[in-house]
C-alpha cells in the first residue's frame, strides 16, 4: 500500500513495494498540520506548498560582479545589476607582485562594498515582506557582503542552499524563479521489511 510522509524539510512518497521518493520543496518548513504519514500517495501538500506565491529576495555575488531583485512570485518588481573590475591573481614573483596583491584586494574590496550598498538599497525595504532570501555566487563574497551591518535583517531569512550561477547579469537574476521554486526529488532507497 502506498503512503505519504510529510516532515518538515521534506515529503517522501512511499510505493506499494516500499520504493522510496523524497522530494525537497523550496522554501522549508512545511506546514506542521500536515505533518507525519498519510495512506495512499497524496501530492496535494507539496503542490500548495510549492505554488504558493511568496516574495523572495535574490542576492547573488561573485568577485567583480553582483545582481540583486525581488521577486513577487516570478515577477521581478526591483533589481539592481553592477560590477567592478578586480584584476585577477598575479602569478609571478618579483618586487611588483606585493604592489598588484594590494592592488586587487583593495579591488576585491570596494567591489564587495559596492555589493553590499546594492543589497542594503534593493532588498532592505522590502525586508519586512520577504518570505526569504536566495543566495548565490561564491560563499565568501556572500558571507563578506552578508556581513555589512545594514543587511542584518536579511540574514535569518537567507536560505541555506548556495545557488552555483555564472556571472552575475540580469538575464542570470531574470531567470533564478526557475532554479529557486524548483523542488529537488531523489529517489531513496526501499524500506526492507
Amino acid at each position: 500500500m502506498a503512503s505519504t510522509e510529510i516532515g518538515e524539510e521534506e515529503v517522501v512518497f512511499v510505493a506499494g513495494d516500499r520504493a522510496r521518493v523524497a522530494c525537497e520543496p523550496p522554501f522549508p518548513p512545511l506546514a506542521s498540520e500536515l505533518r507525519g504519514s498519510h495512506a495512499g500517495f497524496d501530492p496535494a501538500p507539496l503542490l500548495d506548498h510549492v505554488r504558493r506565491e511568496r516574495t523572495v529576495g535574490v542576492l547573488l555575488v561573485r568577485l567583480g560582479g553582483h545582481a540583486v531583485g525581488v521577486f513577487e512570485g516570478v515577477r521581478l518588481v526591483d533589481s539592481k545589476v553592477g560590477s567592478r573590475l578586480v584584476h585577477a591573481r598575479h602569478r609571478k614573483g618579483g618586487s611588483s607582485s606585493g604592489r598588484f596583491a594590494r592592488r586587487r584586494e583593495g579591488q576585491a574590496r570596494a567591489a564587495l562594498e559596492q555589493a553590499a550598498d546594492v543589497a542594503a538599497r534593493v532588498l532592505v525595504p522590502f525586508a519586512a515582506r520577504l518570505d526569504a532570501v536566495v543566495l548565490g555566487g561564491d560563499r565568501r563574497a556572500l558571507d563578506t557582503v552578508l556581513g555589512d551591518a545594514r543587511l542584518a535583517p536579511l540574514r535569518e531569512l537567507a536560505i541555506d542552499r548556495v545557488l552555483d550561477v555564472p556571472d552575475p547579469r540580469l538575464a542570470v537574476l531574470r531567470a533564478m524563479p526557475e532554479r529557486f521554486l524548483a523542488t529537488i526529488v531523489r529517489p531513496s532507497g526501499r524500506i526492507r521489511r
